[in-house]
């Protein structure tokens, strides 16, 4: 490899490095923060945060790694023009052909991760996932029940007390419930129980040897109390049921002989990323162009718009699709082909402009 071609390469890949780095930690905020919200709304265990993080991480890749591809060229373009070592280059005949080759060294792997992480990492991740909370809604686990503490059940269902519990969370003893109904509360005490199922959303606690209470939860003395051998206390619904058949889902080559709308829409979501990176990985190079010394910050605020703006219109782009709105055939090729021709156009022109101007 020509040494210049290292060179452009080593700040190409350094550049698109740390901005990774940077979009990881605000991205993992943000992923941390919608876990801890479905194991606070009792969708997800507290054991199973880790694994989720790491699963949700993978789906966002292909929206993550391309502003990172883009900003890193950005701030490594914008460097060298500063520098006037553009400029420099530029007056031995290193033009954008030149630059075409350790631009693709730097960018072609990325936009290799982007299309794995799109096409299957992505979805595979997502069945995993899927996978691991039906399993783990087998267990009470699942509702957030831990043993000696008071818990909260989902949706404000009540209030559940658990004295000890069994390792795989489906068995209980000495087992307290609190439920409110209109002007009515509900006080159950058990000995022993378990968890059921009866289909994909009704779970029951099943109750054995214990009391129920139920009367008025202000004024009167209309308390009834009963006696039983066995209870079931049906659980709050659960609102995250996908089943099997949902686009997400399914693989990637099982989209293309689905005729359905939503899982045309999926399937060109999943191939727009890869080629919306390569068409702003082009658009970096005629963007960072600026005259020495300048500010380049600016320009890297032009790139994250066109970014933000290109990522909503491929999220309208797929509702409509999945609505049915736009001809299944226009997929999203509506907004990648014009993305492509003009970073193409962009880069191939970079500089004549600029020169014509100083010319006159």
């Amino acid at each position: 490899m020509p040494k210049l071609d290292r060179y452009l390469f080593r700040e190409f890949a350094q550049s698109v490095f740390a901005a990774l780095v940077i979009l990881m930690m605000v991205s993992l905020g943000g992923a941390f923060a919608d876990v801890l919200g479905n194991i606070a709304s009792g969708r997800l265990p507290a054991a199973m945060m880790l694994s989720q993080l790491a699963l949700l991480v993978v789906r966002w890749l292909p929206l993550i790694l391309p502003l990172a591809l883009m900003l890193g060229l950005l701030l490594a373009l914008g460097r060298m023009y500063r520098d006037a070592e553009m400029p420099v280059l530029a007056a031995v005949g290193v033009g954008p052909k030149r630059l075409l080759r350790p631009l693709l060294l730097a960018g072609g792997p990325v936009i290799a991760v982007i299309a794995l992480c799109s096409l299957w990492l992505g979805p595979m991740s997502d069945r995993v996932s899927h996978a691991m909370i039906e399993e783990a809604n087998r267990s009470l686990l699942l509702v957030g029940l831990e043993p000696g503490r008071f818990t909260e059940l989902p949706g404000g269902g009540g209030v559940v007390y658990l004295g000890s519990m069994a390792a795989d969370g489906s068995r209980f003893s000495r087992i307290f419930v609190y439920r409110q109904n209109g002007e009515r509360m509900d006080v159950t005490t058990a000995a022993h129980g378990g968890l059921s199922l009866m289909g994909e959303r009704d779970r029951y606690l099943r109750l054995e040897d214990g009391f129920q209470v139920e009367g008025p939860l202000r004024d009167g003395l209309d308390f009834r109390m009963m006696r039983y051998a066995s209870n079931e206390l049906r659980m709050p619904d659960r609102d995250d049921v996908r089943d099997d058949e949902d686009p997400e889902l399914m693989p990637t080559l099982a989209l293309f002989g689905d005729p359905r709308p939503q899982a045309n829409a999926q399937l060109h979501w999943r191939i727009a990323p890869p080629l919306m990176a390569f068409a702003l990985m082009l658009l970096a190079v005629p963007l960072a162009r600026s005259p020495p010394r300048q500010a380049r910050y600016g320009r890297i605020a032009i790139g994250f718009l066109g970014y933000m703006v290109s990522v909503n219109l491929m999220m309208l782009g797929r509702q409509w699709l999945a609505d049915d709105k736009i001809p299944a055939f226009a997929g999203l090729w509506w907004l990648l082909l014009p993305a492509l021709a003009l970073g193409a156009w962009l880069y191939v022109r970079d500089g004549r402009f600029w020169r014509r101007r100083r010319a006159a």
